[in-house]
């Protein structure tokens, strides 16, 4: 499963030397920008431009989703969606600038460290939409207006309801290195996946290197996306996964699957998805128009319709059924180390399960 990979060092080699003028630092603003709403001219600028290109790691189906219920409301806009795991997205993004290809006008990340280092780049548009100003903790947006949480979603372990007992089932992490779980155990790739690498970031911060370590020795299956494990489960190829996406582990229970999550003892990794605009990107207006849009309820609420996701904005409503947020107990997200700390977690992973 070993795959070429373009490290973060040898993209941001590549794209300090865009014509855009980019600088691996930028100014520090005194303040924010001011909150931006959907007007009747943006929305006229947007339609001269006629399309958005959304590079994203969410799942293709929400992905259209959403593009589709944007289309819908502003007749004559396209949305383009390019969709394929996050890591991927930041390595393309990397590899357009440095031959100075601007195709990707919004970006979304399932991994929070890539907008960071945009960010230090000075690619990312400071652009602030209205929903973000009046409904998202400052927590969940950059506070130079660069970036703001899209989406966020949880890393649980779950289980194949037909092959474990509820009560035989893990309640911890730790559990999961009981020997009665070798070679029952699927779980899925920081190298690829950026939910995974935030997830994995976030366990080796607070249970350590040495679960890993054990946990190599139980035989796992490696697949590569967070959204491969709740699959895997739900097939009945193995019992238990130790990470993927809460999102699917919910979709999969709610059209019958048999499928439960675990939200364990020690903590369930948060991952929060923010969207950004690229300064360079190709149609500025419609750029802004969509990622205005991808914070109203309106979007917010197919997030959690569709997609079974988690959304930031105070307003929106989750769905009944679905552990609420506020019970569960989060492990704290912390970007800025991830993205510090990021390739020498991929290699030291790779050592350790041989992928």
């Amino acid at each position: 499963m070993k795959r070429d990979r373009v490290s973060r060092r040898d993209i941001l080699k590549g794209s300090t030397a865009l014509a855009m003028g980019a600088v691996f630092a930028s100014p520090a603003r005194a303040e924010a920008p001011p909150a931006e709403a959907i007007t009747p001219q943006l929305i006229e600028a947007a339609k001269k431009e006629g399309k958005v290109v959304w590079y994203t790691a969410i799942d293709l189906s929400v992905a259209e989703k959403i593009a589709g219920a944007f289309k819908e409301k502003f007749s004559g806009i396209d949305v383009r969606v390019e969709r394929t795991g996050a890591e991927r997205v930041f390595q393309r993004i990397g590899q357009e600038y440095a031959s100075n290809v601007h195709a990707v006008d919004v970006v979304n990340s399932s991994d929070a460290s890539h907008l960071l280092t945009w960010k230090s780049q000075d690619m990312l548009l400071p652009y602030v939409p209205e929903d973000v100003a009046k409904h998202y903790k400052p927590e969940h947006r950059d506070a130079d207006g660069t970036y703001a949480g899209f989406r966020a979603t949880l890393s649980p372990v779950a289980y194949n309801t037909k092959l474990v007992k509820a009560e035989d089932a893990p309640t911890s992490f730790k559990d999961l290195l009981d020997p009665k779980w070798k070679g029952k155990i699927v779980k899925a790739h920081p190298g690829y996946s950026g939910t995974i690498l935030t997830a994995t970031f976030e366990m080796v911060r607070d249970i350590g290197w040495d679960f890993y370590e054990n946990l190599a020795k139980q035989n796992i299956m490696q697949v590569q996306s967070a959204t491969d494990p709740p699959k895997k489960l739900a097939l009945g190829e193995r019992a238990v996964m130790a990470d993927g996406t809460e999102y699917n582990i919910f979709l999969l229970k709610e059209s019958g699957q048999p499928v439960e999550a675990i939200y364990p003892t020690e903590g369930t990794p948060f991952i929060i998805g923010p969207n950004g605009i690229f300064k360079a990107a190709p149609n500025p207006n419609a750029a802004k128009l969509f990622q205005n849009y991808c914070f109203t309820p309106e979007a917010q609420q197919i997030l959690i319709e569709v997609g079974g996701l988690r959304s930031l904005h105070e307003q929106v409503k989750e769905k009944p059924g679905r552990k609420p947020l506020s019970e569960i107990k989060l492990m704290k997200e912390d970007a800025e180390s991830a993205e510090k700390q990021s390739e020498a977690i991929k290699a030291r992973y790779q050592k350790i399960f041989h992928v």
